[in-house]
């Protein structure tokens, strides 16, 4: 099939200027054309335009990226498994940098004592205090804000680290989960639901299911949470809160 450079441009979300930009650079050149000259682009134009997509989205400039697709040395086999393990550690970024962003947000002021280096070390580039004054104003007067003060106030660079993998590895599985197809009044998405339920009342408060049907709410309702779980998988937000409710009714 054949496609016009507007319908290639509705397509792929990006505009028929960025596509003209594309074709005079000699990173993407239609393989067909009209009888009026217009552009048309083929299959193989598209499963082309793709991969440059993809690798923009990791940040790579367009001349690196011809150079890798035209490479003639590499196979289409080979080209995947780059691709997968670029966007794999990718992931792994924005999940430990996510579960950073989450532990500040998660209901209760950071009591950490930790150097600058440390907890650089610990959430990169995130500063967990960002957003210890908005959770005293949201929650600072309940006793689950001022028992997760006290048990935060006692955790090592070790501890936050230890909680930070166990998040990372809880979103790893609960993306598989959703990969699978398992819908969220399953067992296993309960189980999950349940373990994140169970990671809050270990690292931060008593975490009832009546609480946890409450912050399931709110990760979809405030938009900085919703892009926290949204930025391990699209979708996943909603999810959660569905499974968090189903298990929650297991459980009462």
């Amino acid at each position: 099939m054949e496609h016009s450079v507007g319908q290639v441009a509705g397509f792929a979300g990006v505009t028929v200027r960025t596509l003209h930009h594309y074709d005079g650079i000699g990173l993407l050149s239609p393989g067909g054309r009209s009888h009026a000259g217009h552009r048309r682009y083929q299959d193989a134009d598209l499963d082309r335009l793709q991969q440059i997509l993809f690798y923009r989205e990791l940040g790579f400039p367009l001349d690196e990226i011809a150079a890798l697709l035209d490479d003639p040395d590499a196979d289409p086999q080979a080209r995947l498994r780059r691709r997968h393990a670029l966007l794999s550690h990718r992931i792994a970024e924005l999940q430990r940098m996510a579960a950073a962003v989450e532990t500040a947000m998660e209901a209760r002021r950071m009591g950490i004592d930790l150097t600058p280096e440390e907890k650089f070390e610990v959430f990169g580039g995130k500063d967990p205090e960002r957003y210890a004054q908005e959770a005293e104003q949201r929650w600072g007067g309940s006793e689950t804000y001022a028992e997760s003060q006290r048990r935060t106030a006692r955790y090592t660079k070790e501890d936050w680290q230890r909680m930070q993998a166990e998040a990372a590895d809880w979103g790893e599985r609960y993306n598989a989960l959703m990969e699978s197809g398992e819908p969220a009044t399953g067992e296993r998405a309960m189980d999950l639901a349940q373990e994140h339920r169970s990671h809050l009342t270990t690292w931060f408060y008593d975490c009832t299911p009546a609480i946890h049907r409450g912050l399931g709410e709110m990760y979809v309702a405030d938009p900085r949470f919703k892009a926290f779980y949204e930025s391990m998988r699209p979708g996943l937000a909603e999810h959660l809160r569905d499974a968090i409710n189903a298990n929650a009714e297991r459980q009462e």
